[in-house]
């Protein structure tokens, strides 16, 4: 596929998609802007280059139609702040009032569109209503990661209207990450794999063993593997219906001579509350009345030693329930070992992400991805929606 620096942006109306998804508080305010600064050096390159930008995105889950508190404006606001010019609001995303106001674009101007999911269509990948937004444009560039999973009209059925399209930098970034992470790594390959439920992270799992040198299993999902080995879990958050399958990658890792390694000891302790009495056992000596919510002292040991000669880790998924500080020791152990391994590290997942800034360590990884869907997707070894049409559009 194309990428930025491949086209010709001057005097050019470019409709980029990117990911402003930002979170906002009780009044309307966004509370942590990071998806937008990702954007910029998409956005600035154009500018720079003579494009006339018009800038698309979702924000929220409205319920069929538009919502005021779900409306872009903070979103404008702030981007303008951080690129130090005027950016317009459209009052909506499609039709003839927003046609207007495009065709009167100039080179360096701005346009930001209201919100996409104000529009059945885009959730749909309705192909009218991508033809409208890219009868905005005369190019097309996808920066938006985190949503290429989905087949929505402004990331797939779009393309298939407009005659150049491109990935932008951030897009780029994220594909090669990746590719140097899981097609092509150095090895040893590492992939941590942890989180609530082995069935979000079923597929994954099976592609994961396929390729990796050795595979860590953490958090609740570790005691799925551990009841398939007939071991008791006490309270602790079990996928029975999924033992088969935990019991299926065991034997594909021990065929492939990849270790696979799972807790040999876990913080236990009557609930997840702050304020509960922890302490560490062995996994075959769980209390009935008790829950698995943390990797024990010497699990800690175990993957840090594993992860040492690591040359490549892939990360995702949490340790335990590192939300409350008393079961945050073991994904900031894992957090820290990683960190300060010699390996290209590659972490994603919203979960994982917050770990990583908790525990301090996330200017120590080589690359902490945007998208936490389309990061797992990747992981399953699936081609994304996004990518996909992006390469059939050169075509």
């Amino acid at each position: 596929m194309k990428y930025l620096k491949d086209i010709d942006v001057s005097d050019k109306r470019v409709l980029v998609r990117v990911d402003f998804n930002v979170p906002l508080d009780d009044n309307g305010k966004i509370t942590d802007d990071t998806r937008i600064r990702f954007a910029l050096p998409t956005l600035s390159y154009l500018l720079e280059n003579g494009a006339a930008v018009i800038v698309c995105s979702h924000l929220g889950r409205p319920k069929g139609g538009p919502d005021p508190a779900l409306g872009l404006a903070p979103v404008a606001q702030r981007l303008g702040e951080l690129l130090g010019r005027k950016v317009r609001l459209a009052g909506d995303c499609v039709g003839p009032d927003v046609e207007a106001l495009t065709e009167k674009m100039a080179p360096g101007d701005i346009l930001m569109l209201e919100n996409l999911r104000f529009h059945p269509g885009e959730a749909d990948n309705d192909e009218e209503f991508a033809s409208k937004l890219a009868s905005l444009c005369d190019v097309y560039v996808n920066d938006a990661f985190a949503v290429c999973h989905r087949k929505n009209a402004s990331v797939e059925a779009v393309t298939k209207f407009v005659p150049v399209c491109a990935a932008g930098f951030l897009l780029e970034k994220e594909l090669d990450a990746f590719d140097r992470a899981l097609k092509k790594p150095s090895r040893p390959l590492v992939a941590v794999v942890g989180g609530a439920k082995v069935s979000t992270k079923l597929t994954a799992l099976y592609n994961l063993v396929e390729h990796v040198d050795k595979l860590i299993i953490g958090g609740a999902m570790a005691n799925t593997f551990l009841h398939a080995r007939g071991l008791k879990l006490g309270k602790s958050r079990v996928e029975k219906d999924l033992a088969e399958d935990a019991s299926r990658i065991a034997q594909c890792a021990k065929e492939r001579n990849v270790p696979l390694l799972l807790p040999a000891d876990v913080i236990v302790a009557k609930s997840p509350d702050p304020d509960a009495k922890p302490h560490s056992v062995r996994v075959d000596s769980i209390p009935e009345d008790t829950m698995a919510l943390d990797i024990g002292p010497d699990t800690r040991g175990l993957f840090s030693d594993a992860l040492r000669d690591a040359k490549t880790i892939v990360w995702n998924g949490p340790m335990g329930m590192f939300e409350v500080d008393t079961f945050a020791d073991g994904t900031n152990a894992v957090a820290v070992a990683i960190a300060g391994s010699d390996a290209f590290t590659v972490v994603g997942g919203g979960d994982t992400v917050s770990a990583v800034h908790k525990a301090g360590v996330s200017d120590r990884l080589s690359y902490i991805s945007t998208g936490g869907g389309a990061f797992l997707a990747l992981m399953e070894g699936k081609t994304l929606p996004g990518v996909a049409a992006l390469q059939r559009c050169r075509e």
